[in-house]
């Protein structure tokens, strides 16, 4: 049995149906998780990652663990605790969900700092483990859809700045490899799409994908920070601005790691766009 965390996001929820597909029995699990929400024939336990013990029904018996990051609340999580129940309930392997800002801003409270822990807790539990560390999802676009539906603009900062944004399908293959298959134990890889692409091209993708022109506004810095802080805490929307403003090489670099692990190309920003085009409809 395969024990997906944060199930209900947007590369947990991929996970659980390619898992399902795959013909795997899956608990997912996450604090909201409902029946309805998960493929037929999956087992929805909804525990938090902030409370190990929550786990320990879920992970009696369970062989894998997909453990997600913990968002913009990894640094209050306990990772040790969680694999320390995991291996009392026969967990053998583990695949952990981080973040590319521990190689790229370890210095950085949020992407840094915290993932960090998380990983060395993860490297020296005694499990077999793979670490995933994508850079900017494409489902950050999601932020767009009001202004989209209701106006057929988009406003961001930094409009001209390009990053190799991944398709968080994708994140979910690699991590169902890595789960279920041999030949990934140890292994840290770096997920981006196929090519960088900047704010604005991706406001044009949109539109393409929709069938209608989206007007892009530039928003300033001081417009974007205020907007991010209504959502985000500060550490987070401080990092986050300063990777979309001044990303280092590393940031715009497209990594051959999707496409090593899954024998095909990154899915590209446009192909996204109209996957979800109905969502900015």
């Amino acid at each position: 049995m395969i024990v997906v965390t944060g199930a209900t996001g947007n590369v947990g929820r991929a996970l659980v149906e390619a898992l399902a597909a795959a013909g795997e029995r899956v608990t997912a699990t996450s604090r909201n998780v409902a029946a309805a929400a998960v493929p037929e024939g999956v087992l929805a336990r909804p525990a938090n990652l902030a409370d190990p013990e929550s786990l320990r029904p879920l992970l009696d018996g369970a062989d894998a663990l997909f453990l997600h990051d913990g968002g913009a609340g990894a640094g209050v999580l306990s990772p040790r605790d969680v694999l320390d129940v995991a291996k009392a309930g026969g967990v053998g392997r583990v695949v952990l969900l981080s973040s590319q800002g521990v190689a790229t801003r370890p210095e950085s409270p949020s992407h840094g700092i915290a993932m960090r822990a998380v990983e060395d807790a993860v490297q020296e539990s005694g499990l077999d483990w793979t670490i995933l560390r994508p850079g900017g999802f494409n489902t950050n676009s999601y932020a767009w859809i009001p202004s989209v539906r209701a106006e057929r603009t988009v406003a961001a900062p930094f409009g001209d700045v390009s990053l190799p944004t991944v398709d968080p399908l994708d994140i979910a293959e690699v991590a169902a490899v890595a789960l279920r298959e041999d030949g990934h134990v140890g292994r840290i890889y770096t997920l981006t799409g196929p090519a960088r692409t900047t704010p604005r091209q991706r406001a044009e993708a949109i539109g393409e994908a929709i069938g209608e022109p989206i007007r892009f506004v530039e928003q300033t810095l001081d417009e974007a920070r205020a907007q991010m802080l209504q959502f985000m805490p500060e550490p987070v929307a401080e990092t986050t601005l300063a990777v979309l403003g001044r990303p280092t090489a590393a940031e715009q670099q497209v990594s051959p790691d999707v496409e090593r692990v899954l024998g095909r190309p990154a899915g590209a920003f446009a192909d996204w766009a109209r996957r979800n085009a109905a969502a900015f409809k």
